[in-house]
């Protein structure tokens, strides 16, 4: 499926916007891939902006993962754990959600960004233990979240760091920021999966894939550059990225049902 040359210059600035938003904010800016593919880009399959998107959550993770590890904020046996269990998970929900039809899809992804929207005005937990490691008392934990946040990370064609950040917290009981730096590696690992599944039944555009990682770099150099100068509101900045996606998501959900009406 051929998309017109403008098609791809929204794309790099879809990924702009992305990488924007997971600069400034922290988190939560992939969710906004998908609707951006879909409504911005123009992409006329909901299925090939999903497994277009999940690559390029996956590429963008892998960049970030690199930083985090440098700083040594991975706990790479229990990333490794996790996202083994959870690539069998994504292999599963990737293939259940290409049976889904585009439009279902698209209204099930807008109910999850209500979801997202409400978790983010949730404040950050107890600090965790720094020590935290997995053994065999809590692998059967690590497994089983693994395996169900790959499955739903799969279905929707998502990072899923917003889900395996406190899988990953509530099965070791690690720090936050050690649990953001591990689910990099799992989210890099469902992106790779779920978007390899996809490009298997030809709905992974590589070339919009591209330029949306290459918006998504500039975009996070941009946002990290103004989440510095604006720390000090960095709570009410959350608050209005939440609104946003609330807006987004009933935007989704009135364009599906009237696709739906047709």
């Amino acid at each position: 499926m051929l998309l017109e040359p403008i098609q791809y210059g929204l794309g790099g600035l879809s990924g702009g916007l992305v990488g924007f938003t997971l600069g400034l904010f922290g988190g939560g800016g992939s969710i906004l891939a998908v609707p951006l593919m879909v409504y911005m880009v123009g992409v006329p399959n909901p299925h090939l902006a999903i497994g277009t998107s999940a690559f390029a959550v996956a590429v963008n993770a892998f960049a970030n993962l690199l930083g985090h590890a440098r700083f040594g904020n991975v706990k790479w046996r229990c990333a490794g754990l996790y996202s083994l269990a959870g690539i069998a998970g994504a292999l599963v929900g990737s293939s259940i959600g290409k049976m889904i039809d585009g439009q279902h899809l698209l209204i099930l992804f807008a109910l999850l960004m209500l979801v997202v929207g409400a978790l983010m005005f949730k404040r950050r937990g107890a600090e965790g233990d720094p020590n935290a490691q997995c053994s065999r008392e809590n692998a059967p934990k690590v497994i089983a979240f693994g395996g169900l946040t790959g499955a739903f990370s799969g279905f929707f064609g998502i990072g899923g760091g917003f889900l395996i950040v406190p899988g990953l917290i509530t099965a070791t009981g690690m720090p936050i920021l050690s649990a953001v730096g591990s689910s990099l590696l799992a989210v890099t690992a469902f992106g790779l999966t779920t978007s390899l599944n996809y490009a298997y039944s030809g709905l992974v555009d590589w070339g919009l894939a591209i330029v949306f990682i290459g918006g998504g770099v500039v975009g996070g150099l941009l946002g990290a550059f103004a989440a510095r100068k604006l720390a000090a509101r960095k709570g009410a900045l959350n608050t209005v990225f939440a609104l946003l996606i609330f807006v987004v998501a009933g935007y989704m959900l009135s364009k599906a049902f009237e696709q739906l009406a047709i």
